[in-house]
């Protein structure tokens, strides 16, 4: 079976992200993956994809789940759970919309136009009008305007496997360890889907 190694750039300590053991006899770790996200901390992740050093890493594409009860992110390849993370979401009253998104826009820094040019590092836009994925405070609760606060070592990882187009879906739902196709029902952002379109013309 194939080993899952659990990438740590400076440490778990320094990144902030929980680093359980996960040894060859896992098999594909998509279990020890949700198990370990469930039990996350806020601003921790765990990240795990067995194509990392594949020779064509496409083959499977990414989607981005957020699962708005559980407050996390959770990342697959196919149907399989490759990384998670906590979350922070819209606070009542500035609500995260919930829909499928393709990711319209990508930049590595990038300042708020709406809230007095707050940094918001590897934004992955997802409305025109002001939501997106984006490194930030991390509280482990709902405390956004709006966005999907992620803590930074993951926004960064993250950004670096996704691209314009690439489906994020944000659900009232919880989120099992295998991706649910029954997610791609959720009502799509018309918005989202238009201003996808106009990004070819």
């Amino acid at each position: 079976m194939k080993a899952f190694a659990l990438i740590a750039l400076l440490g778990a300590s320094t990144l902030g992200f929980a680093a359980p053991a996960m040894a060859a006899d896992d098999g594909p770790g998509t279990v020890a993956i949700a198990d370990a996200a469930a039990a996350l901390a806020p601003n921790r992740f765990v990240w795990a994809d067995s194509q990392a050093t594949a020779v064509d890493p496409v083959v499977q594409p990414v989607t981005v789940v957020i699962s708005l009860p559980m407050q996390r992110a959770y990342v697959y390849r196919g149907d399989a759970m490759i990384a998670a993370a906590s979350v922070s979401t819209g606070k009542d009253g500035k609500d995260t919309p919930t829909g499928v998104f393709p990711i319209l826009q990508k930049r590595e820094m990038h300042r708020s136009n709406l809230y007095n040019a707050a940094p918001m590092p590897f934004m992955q836009r997802l409305t025109w009008d002001g939501v997106a994925l984006h490194a930030g405070n991390n509280p482990g609760f709902p405390d956004s305007h709006g966005c999907i606060r992620l803590p930074t070592a993951f926004a960064k990882k993250l950004f670096s496997i996704t691209s314009v187009g690439t489906t994020v879906i944000v659900t009232d739902e919880m989120v099992g360890d295998h991706f649910d196709p029954a997610l791609l029902a959720t009502p799509t952002s018309q918005a989202g889907a238009d201003q996808l379109a106009s990004l070819d013309r």
